[in-house]
């Protein structure tokens, strides 16, 4: 494959440039080399105005990724930027990253990265890949020995600017301190693209054609008028000024995860596989933090990478609010000042927290997992209703002394607690049918859940009134939560929009578990090795993963599971619908869903 344009050598770099504004040194455009000798990435270097002649060192915070570092915040994301309190606003504000007046004024440098590929680095454009943290641990490398670097990286950001860091950080390089990785999935297979290995197509077409293609290295320069402030990307931005690339050499120089998720369904293909890494391999101190919710993208990642990291110093942290904005609210700025004030200044703080004694609940000392309890129903994408939600401790995660409460599901569309003798069964047409709600009675008093439900199910497949028979099974479920009045309570979703407590999937024959397993967490391998066959009229037992929740049924309220063939309320973007992956030639017949004691949902119930 040729790759265009040519690589521009180190040295060859005619768009950088140094700005002295808003009391910093910025520098705009500067070469990263790569070890290859020939490619270079380019970055933006934000660092305190200098007190005199000397260069003087600071800890750096770093991010890279792909939606152009140059791209203002207020034209990306109009609306979102608009929310920001104004300590979190400049000309220099960027989606998704730490603002640099204000971190360059706590002392901090602020490094933005273009990755190969992108905004203003030119070469092959290849997100997630394993070349892409390969290339990333070099910028680290780099970035620690710069004059005026004290030598300590630490890495901050959302989402791509989250995902990155699990990646890199397991690659150790030199000079990585410490990490924040914000609302980023882990595990790229089962977190973003597979859901229970079900094609997540809807969001990846989205995030490759609004945020991606738009911002590809040789792109032309585009004017506002394909811009949306009520959604991110396709942001105005100038041409690259060293060349533009035709649509086809565009194409040609990049990856497209729209094709490749699609054509690549195993976790053992070598486009997954070349993607996969050990979270066991990460050791620096590390501050996860997840959305409750994020049911459809990334909750998972930050509490499965919390679990899989094998630092000394971690900590989980769990909070509620849309995507975007907690991550500049003032009381999350000060716990990322402080986590980095120990990790990348090694000074004391003075806020209460003494993150050097480690993960623990002792006096004064930073307890392993915090997190937000959702309580009550104030509506959802409104952040001071948000702000009142009480915030727990605990000592552990999964949290110690959760009772793993069974609730039965029965052929009324009930679920109960005492197990039903019957053998009965309900019938749903695969990929079109409607969704079954099952309800339990109401709650006699106010009950916190909170931690990893699982749905146990016997299901099956058969032919309908046509003779059209299954050769596979989609599964789809959600759990939702009413109030004693009746109302649904909604959540606040990724994008502001209206989301239930959680959600699970699974395509049946991706059933066989793994030694692994836990009770409240199935682990599947999701290779073609472990593909089990799902015959007609035959019964599976089986158990489908939902992602972790955090809530208060209130007294007289009650809980709901769906479980049906397709996408239900509350996934927003995240559509599972690509024609290939779930074609009516394989899902078109009847699904079956049994039901006696092997049909249940468990419940993780905190007295």
């Amino acid at each position: 494959m040729t790759h265009f344009p040519s690589p521009i050598r180190p040295g060859e770099n005619q768009t950088h440039s140094t700005i002295h504004e808003d009391g910093m040194i910025i520098e705009k455009n500067l070469d990263i080399p790569l070890k290859d000798g020939v490619n270079v990435m380019r970055c933006d270097v934000f660092r305190p105005a200098a007190k005199g002649n000397e260069v003087e060192q600071y800890p750096v915070i770093m991010t890279m990724g792909p939606y152009g570092k140059d791209v203002p915040y207020s034209v990306f994301y109009a609306r979102s930027y608009s929310e920001l309190p104004d300590e979190q606003k400049s000309k220099w504000s960027a989606w998704e990253v730490p603002e640099p007046t204000y971190w360059t004024a706590q002392g901090y440098i602020c490094i933005r990265v273009d990755e190969k590929g992108s905004g203003q680095s030119p070469g092959f454009l290849d997100t997630m890949s394993d070349s892409t943290s390969s290339n990333f641990a070099e910028a680290i490398e780099w970035a620690a020995v710069q004059p005026w670097s004290t030598g300590k990286i630490g890495l901050l950001g959302i989402s791509y600017y989250a995902g990155s860091q699990w990646r890199v950080a397991a690659r150790q390089p030199k000079g990585l301190a410490c990490i924040i990785p914000w609302e980023g999935m882990a595990d790229y297979y089962r977190d973003r693209v597979r859901h229970g290995g079900i094609l997540s197509d809807g969001f990846i077409k989205f995030w490759q054609e609004r945020q991606i293609n738009h911002n590809q290295y040789g792109t032309p320069g585009s004017e506002g008028a394909n811009a949306n402030v009520n959604l991110p990307g396709l942001a105005p931005r100038p041409p690259n000024v060293e060349g533009i690339l035709s649509p086809e050499q565009l194409r040609e120089n990049r990856t497209d995860q729209t094709i490749d998720t699609a054509e690549n369904e195993f976790l053992d293909d070598p486009y997954f596989s070349s993607r996969d890494y050990s979270l066991a391999n990460i050791k620096v101190p590390m501050l996860s933090v997840a959305n409750w919710g994020g049911i459809n993208l990334h909750l998972r990642g930050n509490i499965l990478g919390y679990l899989g990291a094998a630092s000394t110093y971690k900590w989980l942290h769990c909070i509620t609010g849309r995507h975007d904005l907690p991550f500049y609210l003032p009381e999350f700025v000060s716990l990322q000042l402080s986590f980095f004030n120990t990790f990348l200044k090694g000074k004391p703080d003075n806020d209460g927290r003494d993150w050097l004694k480690g993960p623990s609940t002792e006096s004064g000392a930073v307890p392993p997992v915090t997190y937000t309890l959702r309580k009550g129903n104030p509506g959802f994408n409104k952040t001071e209703a948000e702000r009142t939600f009480p915030v727990k401790t605990a000592s552990a995660w999964p949290i110690p002394g959760t009772q793993y409460v069974d609730h039965f599901l029965t052929s009324e569309a009930k679920l109960v607690r005492e197990a039903p003798q019957e053998n009965s069964e309900l019938t749903y047409k695969g990929l079109t049918g409607d969704s079954i709600s099952f309800s339990t009675a109401p709650f006699e008093a106010d009950t916190e859940v909170t931690g990893h439900p699982v749905l146990h199910c016997k299901v099956g497949i058969k032919a309908d009134e046509t003779g059209k028979v299954p050769k596979d099974m989609d599964i789809f479920a959600t759990i939702r939560n009413f109030d004693a009045a009746g109302n649904e309570v909604f959540y606040t979703g990724t994008a502001g929009d209206p989301a239930g407590a959680t959600k699970g999937w699974l395509r049946l024959s991706h059933r066989k578990l793994q030694p692994s397993s836990q009770p409240w967490l199935p682990v599947r391998s999701y290779t073609r090795k472990d593909l089990q066959p799902v015959e007609p009229d035959e019964l599976y037992e089986t158990v489908v993963e939902f992602w972790p929740t955090s809530l208060v049924v209130s007294a007289g309220g009650r809980l709901v599971v769906e479980v049906g063939p397709k996408d239900q309320q509350g996934c927003g973007i995240t559509v599972h619908a690509h024609p290939k992956d779930r074609s009516e030639e394989k899902f078109g017949g009847l699904n079956r869903l049994v039901f006696g004691q092997s049909t249940k949902l468990v419940l993780p119930i905190i007295a």
